[in-house]
C-alpha cells in the first residue's frame, strides 16, 4: 500500500471492515482440549505480522529475521487452521520501529496500523491488531493511540519493554499510560534487548536471554516505580509467561522489606500487582514455565500465545494440551480470557 493510499483510508471503511468482523469472528469449540485439525477456536494473542512498507524499509537496511521477511498473511492463516485457531491479535516484533528517527518513525506506525487495519477488515474475523507506537516519541505516541482506538478500532496497544535505557515504568513514559489507563485500555508489551545488555556472549543471540530478561526488568519498572498501583485501569500482557519473573518472584515481594521506600509504591502490595497482570504462553507451553507463572497466578490471567512465525501454533497447542490443564482453564487460557479481556472479539 501507498502513503497516498493509506492516507485515503477513513473512519467508515474500517466500520463496514469490523462489521464483517463481528459477523464471522471467533468459532464456538465442541472440545478445547482437540488436537490438530481442531475447530477454530483458539485467540492468539502473540502473532507477527509484516506489514509491505514495514519490510521494505527492513530489507533496505538488511535488518529483519528470515521468519519477519517471509511473512505473509496466507502463511499465518494457514498454520492457525492447522491448530484450530480462529483469530490472530497481530503485531509487529523486535527491532519494532527503534531503527528510525521522528517523522519517519511516526509515518512509518500509521502506515503499518493503516494497512493492518484493512487485513483485519478483509480477512473475516482472522486477525485483530495490537497497534504499532512510535514510542519513545510520547507525542506521538499519544496521537497514534487515539488514532489507533477511535479510528482502526485496534484491539490494543503494542508497546516494547524498553526503548533505549528506560522501561516502561519511566517518567518519560507517564503520560502514555496515563491516557492508556483512562481509556482502560488493553496494552501488550514484546521483549527486545536493552542498550545495556546486547553482544554480551558471543554466538549467543539476545532472544536466547534477555527478551526474557527484559520482560523481567519491565515488569520490575512498572511495579517499582509505582506506575501499576497508579494506573490500576489498565490491562497490561506480559510476553512469554511474564519471563524470569515468575521464578524470582520471592525477590520481588521481598523487596520492600529490605527498601522502605518502596513501599509506598507498592501500596497493595507486590504480589497483588504480579498476579492482576496477563502473561501469554508464546514460547513458554512446556511445563518449565508453565509450573512457575501457575503457582504464581489463576489461569484466568493466561493467555494462549504462539510467536509465530517463529514457532508454530500446533507446538503450543500439544505443550498447553500436555501440561494437565483441567477442560475450564484450558478453554479459559486458549479463549475465554482473551474474550473477556477485548469482548469485540465476540461480536
Amino acid at each position: 500500500m501507498t502513503s497516498h493510499d493509506a492516507s485515503g483510508l477513513h473512519r467508515r471503511t474500517f466500520l463496514t471492515g469490523l462489521a464483517a468482523l463481528g459477523a464471522s469472528t471467533v468459532m464456538p469449540s465442541s472440545d478445547s482440549r482437540a488436537q490438530t485439525p481442531a475447530a477454530p477456536h483458539r485467540v492468539d494473542v502473540h502473532h507477527h505480522h509484516s506489514p509491505p512498507v514495514y519490510l521494505a524499509a527492513l530489507t533496505s537496511r538488511n535488518l529483519g529475521q528470515p521468519p519477519t521477511l517471509a511473512w505473509t498473511p496466507e502463511r499465518s492463516i494457514e498454520d492457525m487452521d492447522k491448530a484450530g485457531v480462529a483469530t490472530a491479535l497481530t503485531s509487529i516484533t523486535t527491532p519494532g520501529l527503534s531503527f528510525l528517527d521522528g517523522a519517519e518513525r511516526r509515518r512509518m506506525a500509521r502506515e503499518c496500523n493503516e494497512w493492518t487495519a484493512r487485513l483485519v477488515a478483509d480477512r473475516k474475523g482472522r486477525f485483530g491488531m495490537f497497534a504499532v507506537m512510535p514510542m519513545p516519541d510520547v507525542e506521538g505516541t499519544l496521537q497514534e493511540v487515539a488514532y489507533a482506538l477511535d479510528t482502526l478500532k485496534a484491539e490494543g496497544i503494542g508497546l516494547f519493554t524498553s526503548y533505549g535505557d528506560k522501561w516502561l515504568g519511566d517518567t518519560a513514559f507517564e503520560p502514555v499510560f496515563n491516557e492508556l489507563n483512562r481509556r482502560k485500555a488493553v496494552v501488550y508489551t514484546h521483549p527486545t534487548a536493552a542498550s545495556c545488555c546486547r553482544n554480551l556472549i558471543a554466538e549467543v543471540p539476545e532472544a536466547a536471554i534477555e527478551y526474557a530478561t527484559d520482560t523481567t526488568r519491565a515488569i520490575a519498572s512498572f511495579v517499582f516505580t509505582g506506575s501499576a498501583a497508579r494506573f490500576q485501569d489498565l490491562r497490561i500482557i506480559f510476553s512469554h509467561a511474564g519471563g524470569t519473573m515468575p521464578f524470582i518472584t520471592e525477590r520481588f515481594t521481598r523487596l520492600p522489606l529490605a527498601n522502605k521506600n518502596l513501599e509506598p509504591k507498592v501500596p497493595n502490595g507486590v504480589a497483588y500487582e504480579l498476579k492482576r497482570f496477563y502473561y501469554d504462553t508464546a514460547q513458554a507451553s512446556h511445563p518449565m514455565a508453565l509450573a512457575s507463572l501457575t503457582k504464581l497466578v489463576a489461569a484466568s490471567q493466561i493467555l494462549f500465545g504462539t510467536d509465530f512465525p517463529f514457532r508454530t501454533s500446533a507446538d503450543h497447542v500439544k505443550g498447553l494440551t500436555d501440561y494437565g490443564f483441567s477442560a475450564s482453564d484450558l478453554r479459559a487460557v486458549e479463549r475465554d480470557n482473551a474474550l473477556r479481556l477485548m469482548p469485540q472479539l465476540k461480536a
